[in-house]
């Protein structure tokens, strides 16, 4: 038996589903900038001796009280990697565990106090956690008691599983731990399994309709849009799949998914992405019938999606009667204030888009290893004591399974996501145009529901309410007490889920959230109510899918999201 945390829980689940990718690690940390800020500060430190005595100072106190048994240090609650009761009640252990604490402080201590500007200090304050992180005691077999438990309990074959997995990812997973053990699904058969059909291909993407699941339908269908950074069936997982949630609410539910471009398709753009919505949509109309479609984006699906709305906007069309926008940041200063976004720069940026431009795509698993190393404790460090010392195999989780099935990123789409963080269109109306219009935000006129997370570290909630905000008077703002894909992946049935709501109207997202009524449970019975009061009257569910000229080519998911 072991106290050591089991990634098959739901902290652990929480944890590791961060991964979902945003846009500032589409720019990446070069090694040189790694460098340049570790000598930064380390000059900082040379030309304050004053501050580095002061933390080393302190740092000596503390192992004293540590020595003598009177120190205070001790590891938050909340951190798994001290879960185990021997880090409290074997003195050897504690000590151990406070020392680490005690150096840490000292570090993290040392750059809070040596006088920088705020891009040098959360540049050097991320170099210092990563150092900081990587030396846990918990990370080595010896340091580990959880570890050493599994060892002695297995009789040594927890350390030859372990070596197994590492010599495994070394060779398939280029040398980062494995998140997910990927024997366990497959797409179209246990993921993406709802009933339907591709009724409409292009060299973009495919639109699939689905089969309703009432007798009776609304006549204004439904347009999902996922990103492009990841495949669309995240919204059609079992259990958790708002494609069957929107199904079962009476909507005509449509969804696109994007072909996982090559080099070939290397000159795809924000402005093709967009003409590829205008299609969809056209294509829904005229099988339904309906003269304008409700319309859903997530993520960089919502940047995507909010491009083709004010692009409509500008020219006059009203194709599209709602939207529903979550866990999307479109004021690019947001963003520019993450830790990634310390590293943003006209360097950066431009070494960025060279990169890609010289091969045509940017690799999704190049992106998942940059965030990776943006989170370790979440996304490496705790899969390495999982798989390495603990000689577990890795967790099977379908949410994990999707994150690593990673796509590419043409090259121009990549170039010109890059160029949102510089000109920060959506809100500088006229810095960007699509198909010969210049957009301005402040042109849409629709209504909108808008979602995010208050523990999203990579879609702030503050920076969607700002995108709430650019929607306009008409916006509705919903904060659910999750993360970045719980945000999501949010069906009801979860006691510990609340949520907020409210019109977009407060200047602020703290004055906002003053004046938010709270409600138990998921949001999504919330959403359904307020898109069925915007989906127009019920008639009976079509015999088929498609019409004329768009008749059923293969059936959901496609072929699209089978290309590796």
């Amino acid at each position: 038996m072991t106290h050591m945390p089991n990634l098959a829980t739901s902290e652990a689940l929480e944890q590791a589903t961060q991964h979902t990718l945003a846009a500032n690690p589409l720019v990446g940390v070069r090694a040189r900038d790694l460098l340049g800020s570790l000598r930064m500060l380390l000059g900082q430190t040379a030309r304050q001796p004053g501050v580095l005595a002061q933390q080393y100072l302190s740092f000596l106190g503390e192992l004293g009280r540590i020595a003598t048994g009177r120190s205070d240090l001790a590891p938050d609650d909340k951190d798994k990697r001290f879960a185990d009761p021997a880090w409290k009640d074997n003195p050897v252990y504690r000590a151990l565990a406070q020392s680490y604490f005690a150096w840490a402080n000292a570090l993290i201590g040392l750059v809070d106090e040596t006088r920088m500007s705020k891009r040098d200090a959360e540049r050097a304050r991320f170099i210092v956690s990563l150092f900081v992180d990587a030396m846990a005691p918990t990370n080595a077999l010896v340091g580990n008691p959880a570890a050493l438990k599994r060892l002695l309990d297995t009789g040594g074959t927890s350390l030859l599983a372990g070596l197994e997995n590492l010599v495994r990812d070394l060779v398939r997973n280029g040398g980062l731990p494995a998140q997910v053990d990927t024997t366990r699904f497959a797409v179209g058969k246990n993921l993406a399994t709802t009933p339907g059909s591709v009724i409409y291909r292009s060299p973009v993407m495919e639109l699939i309709q689905y089969r309703p699941l009432t007798e009776a339908v609304h006549q204004r269908p439904l347009l999902i849009v996922p990103p492009q950074i990841n495949k669309f069936y995240v919204f059609d997982l079992p259990g958790k799949s708002i494609i069957e949630f929107a199904l079962k609410g009476g909507l005509q539910t449509f969804a696109i998914s994007w072909k996982n471009p090559t080099a070939d398709q290397g000159h795809f753009g924000l402005e093709t992405y967009v003409a590829a919505l205008d299609d969809a949509v056209d294509v829904i109309r005229r099988i339904t019938g309906s003269e304008d479609v409700n319309v859903w984006g997530s993520c960089s699906g919502g940047i995507t999606l909010s491009a083709f709305l004010a692009s409509l906007a500008a020219r006059g069309e009203r194709k599209v009667h709602s939207a529903t926008v979550a866990v999307c940041v479109l004021d690019m200063a947001v963003a520019r204030g993450t830790t990634a976004g310390a590293f943003v720069s006209p360097e950066t940026i431009a070494a960025a888009k060279t990169a890609s431009r010289l091969t045509g795509v940017l690799k999704g698993s190049e992106l998942a290893r940059m965030f990776a190393w943006m989170r370790p404790n979440d996304l490496i460090w705790n899969y390495w004591v999982n798989n390495y010392l603990m000689g577990n195999p890795p967790p099977a989780f379908d949410v994990l399974y999707w994150n690593n099935d990673t796509t590419r990123l043409p090259a121009r789409l990549h170039a010109d996501f890059l160029d949102l963080i510089g000109t920060d269109p959506f809100v500088k109306g006229g810095r960007l145009t699509l198909r010969g219009v210049p957009i301005d935000m402040r042109r849409l006129d629709l209504d909108s529901y808008v979602v995010a997370g208050v523990t999203d570290h990579i879609t702030p909630w503050q920076g969607c309410y700002n995108t709430a905000k650019l929607y306009g008077k008409r916006s509705t703002f919903v904060l659910a007490n999750s993360g970045h894909i719980q945000s999501l992946l949010n069906p009801p049935g979860n006691p510990k889920a609340f949520f907020l709501s409210g019109a977009a109207q407060p200047a602020t997202p703290e004055a906002w959230q003053e004046q938010a009524t709270k409600h138990s449970g998921s949001w999504w019975p919330h959403w359904l109510e307020w898109i069925k009061a915007r989906s127009g009257e019920m008639a009976p569910a079509a015999a088929g899918l498609g019409a004329d000229p768009y008749p059923p080519l293969d059936p959901a998911p496609g072929r699209y999201v089978l290309e590796p």
